[in-house]
């Protein structure tokens, strides 16, 4: 599995401290306005939405805060309107990196996203050099105790799921988007703990990359999660155990 999930790995080891925690909630709360402003603030009719509050929930933002944004994004009123901006470019070790923002002014972003790469050792690429290399996924992770091989097997069948795989301590399930919403509820229906369940970009191959490299691809990626203005970051590394592990025993 590359980058963008042994990333996720990694900062549920590290846990998260407030200030991230409330960095992180204002930028779900800024994809559930934009959810709810575009397609309505039922998220039974508006699947974006519905996708934009499980994510805050799993995120552990608290349910006034969802409720807030909610009604902020489909009540009509006057506020920032934002737009969905890729980046696209290549971190240290050549890897690719795929980064989507939501923001109010890309002049503003646009040069803040490459001055980032660049004092990380990357370089800001043309739209669509690396976007190619991505597929959209769906992407579920149930805790390893939640089942055996066999019955994560059978229901990630049963499910439309493409492949799953052990990693670490969670079995990882992937799909096509259209079976996503299938394979939710066939685990929920087995009563079957879902960890995590996002829709995400999932890199064709990997580029493995030594330990020193590595370290410097988080801090690339750090960098950029950083920023207010980034939703999520993608990319096509294989990070070597050792660097996960030093990584986990930080913070």
């Amino acid at each position: 599995m590359a980058g963008h999930s042994h990333w996720a790995r990694i900062k549920r080891k590290k846990g998260m401290n407030d200030a991230r925690r409330g960095r992180l909630w204002s930028k779900l709360s800024r994809n559930i306005i934009v959810a709810a402003r575009s397609g309505g603030g039922d998220p039974k009719d508006n699947l974006s939405l519905r996708y934009a509050i499980d994510k805050a929930r799993q995120a552990n933002m608290p349910k006034d805060t969802i409720e807030n944004a909610i009604r902020k994004g489909a009540g009509g009123e006057e506020g920032t309107q934002y737009e969905t901006v890729c980046y696209e470019g290549y971190g240290p070790g050549g890897v690719a990196m795929l980064i989507e923002t939501l923001t109010d002014n890309r002049n503003r972003t646009n040069p803040e996203i490459k001055k980032i790469f660049e004092r990380h050792n990357g370089n800001m690429g043309a739209p669509g050099c690396v976007q190619w290399m991505f597929d959209n996924k769906g992407q579920i992770t149930v805790p390893l105790e939640a089942a055996d091989e066999d019955r994560i097997a059978e229901l990630a069948l049963e499910g439309g799921a493409d492949d799953y795989r052990r990693a670490d301590d969670v079995w990882e399930i992937s799909c096509e988007p259209g079976a996503y919403e299938t394979l939710r509820q066939v685990l929920a229906d087995a009563e079957i703990e879902i960890q995590s369940a996002e829709l995400t970009m999932v890199p064709q191959n990997s580029v493995t990359v030594d330990a020193e490299v590595g370290q410097k691809l988080l801090r690339l990626i750090e960098a950029l999660e950083e920023h207010e203005d980034v939703q999520n970051v993608y990319s096509n590394f294989d990070l070597p155990e050792q660097v996960m592990a030093s990584m986990g025993e930080e913070g």
